[in-house]
């Protein structure tokens, strides 16, 4: 079994060969506009639109908690957009996080990692804005999918953020 590899640096930079797939949690608002995603858009515009248009047409699509929406930004590069967030703000129901959510969706790119024998690559998702514990979330990556044989690097900020 695998372990997850941390590493300093950029989760939207991933320096490995082979497909990579880009893991990163969103909001079931259609907000983007804090945090990972900045750094997703400034390095590629079609994770944002796609989100924002995956939520625009809610009514007819899957969009919803646990959901994923994958985006192919570079030939071998596709960025996930996993739905673990209910809203943005902590407040009387407490923090942001999903962490169910969480698990079904890291399920789903698990699937999707696995047909295109791609690795993972993500900062600690859940864990920013979302106010979630690692301690929560890592135990989730490692049972989708480091178990399950896929090839995971979380990323740290240069800057320890």
């Amino acid at each position: 079994m695998s372990e997850i590899a941390y590493v300093r640096g950029d989760a939207t930079a991933p320096s490995v060969k082979g497909v990579k797939v880009i893991a990163h949690v969103c909001n079931d608002l259609g907000g983007w506009g804090k945090g990972f995603v900045l750094a997703l858009s400034r390095r590629w515009p079609e994770p944002e639109a796609a989100y924002r248009a995956w939520h625009r047409d809610r009514a007819a699509n899957d969009f919803g908690l646990g959901a994923v929406q994958f985006v192919q930004v570079e030939p071998c590069t596709w960025v996930a957009n996993m739905i673990g967030q209910r809203g943005t703000r902590t407040g009387s129901k407490g923090v942001p996080v999903r962490y169910e959510a969480i698990d079904t969706a890291l399920g789903r790119v698990a699937a999707r990692a696995a047909e295109l024998n791609a690795s993972v690559h993500m900062p600690r998702i859940g864990c920013g804005l979302a106010g979630g514990k690692w301690s929560r979330v890592e135990p989730l990556v490692t049972q989708r999918l480091t178990r399950q044989g896929i090839s995971v690097t979380v990323y740290d900020h240069g800057d320890g953020a």
